[in-house]
């Protein structure tokens, strides 16, 4: 397992260079300068001296090649840079944000789970029949609706029945995890009803498959319970699908809860990066997308360990 873990290790150091150089280069060429985008924001004239001296005191009159060597450098460190627009350390302004998208993400897969998995199974054990027809369409009427609309449709039913909106700051949980919960499970469950909707049908078609092979039959034959044949032998193997789903979603809404997040008032990951790119502030779209890529690789490896331990057969050298 510690060669396993190595090499997946080893090979996050190229993918994180990879997309390094293209985040790095596509910034590059997207028209737009943060220079004038900041000292003539507001219509003011600036003469071209300042133009000069502000991006002499940004670096951006270096090289490209060395202005990429100098900030991957800082980034291997641990330093991700200032922000261009606002002057504050990237690393300080992700960390603020980070946690809050985090926990949305979490608490989403947390849901989806808890409703993808019995729905999924109980949608496969029993093909065909009205409850299976009744599960289908809840899957496919949360994966038709938008996760913002079925949020604004949350808030103006809190709204109407309990005089509940979302509050102007937010509360970390270590402060009051009350407080927390009651702002944050709103939107993840209007993220985590779609999530929950892909993560279903993946279950039941993972586990129709499975139900169909011929070990399965073959318990069933010796008379296995069925209760046994479901928890212990089915899900087990048509689990592997699934987690991919889970995993690359988790990923994924880390930094893509933009429009939920502006729905239910959240100062999140995704809401940043919106902001960073409106500002042309190349320094803090970096910091983001990296951070982000880092997410990704270490979701990726944390699938590969729970591949082996549901299915003995991938084995620790691959």
């Amino acid at each position: 397992m510690t060669g396993f873990l190595l090499r997946r290790i080893a090979l996050m150091i190229p993918t994180l260079l990879g997309v390094a150089v293209l985040i790095f280069l596509m910034l590059r060429v997207l028209p737009g300068d943060i220079v004038e985008a900041k000292l003539r924001g507001d219509g003011a004239a600036v003469s071209a001296e300042l133009i000069a001296t502000e991006r002499a005191r940004l670096g951006l009159d270096r090289s490209l090649p060395i202005q990429f060597v100098e900030w991957v450098s800082r980034a291997a460190r641990g330093d991700l840079g200032v922000s261009m627009w606002t002057g504050q350390p990237v690393t300080s302004e992700i960390g603020l944000r980070i946690g809050l998208s985090l926990q949305v993400a979490v608490m989403a897969a947390l849901i989806a789970t808890l409703i993808a998995l019995p729905l999924g199974t109980l949608s496969a054990i029993y093909p065909g029949t009205p409850l299976d027809y009744c599960i289908r369409l809840v899957a496919a009427s949360g994966m038709a609706v938008p996760s913002f609309w079925f949020g604004m449709m949350l808030i103006l039913m809190l709204l109407y029945l309990f005089n509940w909106a979302p509050p102007i700051t937010y509360t970390p949980f270590w402060q009051d995890p009350l407080a927390n919960l009651n702002q944050l499970i709103w939107p993840a469950l209007a993220v985590g009803y779609r999530y929950a909707a892909v993560a279903a049908r993946m279950v039941r078609s993972s586990l129709l498959e499975v139900l169909q092979e011929d070990y399965i039959r073959t318990a069933r034959a010796k008379g296995t319970p069925e209760r046994d044949l479901i928890w212990r032998h089915a899900i087990r193997n048509g689990l592997l699908p699934t987690i991919t789903i889970v995993g690359l979603e988790f990923a994924f809404l880390v930094g893509g809860l933009v429009v939920t997040e502006q729905v239910f008032n959240l100062n999140g990951i995704g809401k940043l990066l919106v902001q960073s790119v409106a500002h042309y502030d190349y320094v803090m779209i970096q910091g983001i997308v990296m951070v982000l890529a880092l997410v990704f690789v270490l979701t990726n490896l944390v699938l590969d360990i729970l591949y082996v331990w549901l299915d003995p057969r991938i084995e620790w050298s691959r």
